[in-house]
């Protein structure tokens, strides 16, 4: 369990520490220190468990950062930030392992970030603009996100994007983002099967859909569009 103390250290600095793009800009290298969770454990019930949340990150994003700080020690991605090692290694075949567990040290990151409690719940202002231009309104959005996370074949990702100021949606395997090909993401939904199948058993679309209408945190999308 996670103490009221770790809780509010993590809010206010452990996303900094972790390398996250804008907003989050973080310098530190290795050794990468996951940052504590910015909600309790049993805040996003009943959309994603209290048990499923101290597995995924208690267990999976845990040992991301700590494979990670294993690979890079004697390496010169060792000095890197951790955005930093994700875009160098995202091409490079003979770095696979490291990317993937960078990749996925980061994804969690940027997930578990998007469902601070408090925020809006529906996006507003330029933010609610931009889906309404470019995807075709909130339930189109919603609608076709959900769709782009059942595309992923196997383990991944699905994302809200923006890039050169158009949103676009798009599913990523593994650990892979548009993050680490140079696109911002806005939003991004695990669909790796540790993520949802003690809730939602093999019923990936609705966890996906219960996650964008019930917990995300809209404020934060639309601060990660100003950057």
């Amino acid at each position: 369990m996670f103490t009221r103390r770790a809780l509010l250290a993590g809010a206010a600095a452990g996303i900094a520490a972790s390398g996250l793009a804008r907003p989050h800009i973080a310098r530190a290298a290795a050794p990468f220190r996951q940052p504590d969770l910015p909600f309790a454990e049993d805040a996003l019930a009943p959309t994603i468990s209290s048990q499923t949340v101290n597995l995924h990150y208690g267990k999976h994003h845990a040992a991301y950062f700590k494979t990670l700080n294993d690979l890079v020690g004697g390496t010169p991605y060792e000095a890197m930030a951790l955005g930093d090692i994700v875009k160098a290694s995202a091409e490079k075949d003979a770095d696979r392992k490291i990317f993937n567990n960078a990749g996925q040290a980061w994804n969690h990151v940027f997930y578990w970030e998007q469902f601070k409690p408090g925020g809006a719940k529906a996006p507003a202002g330029d933010l609610l603009a931009a889906v309404d231009k470019d995807l075709g309104g909130l339930d189109k959005m919603k609608t076709d996100l959900v769709a782009a996370a059942g595309g992923v074949f196997g383990s991944g990702w699905a994302w809200l994007v923006s890039d050169k100021g158009k949103l676009s949606l798009e599913g990523t395997p593994g650990g892979d983002s548009p993050f680490a090909h140079g696109r911002t993401p806005l939003l991004g939904v695990d669909v790796w099967e540790h993520a949802y199948y003690l809730d939602y058993q093999n019923r990936r679309a609705d966890h996906v859909k219960a996650v964008l209408d019930t917990i995300v945190n809209w404020d934060v999308v639309a601060e990660r569009m100003k950057g």
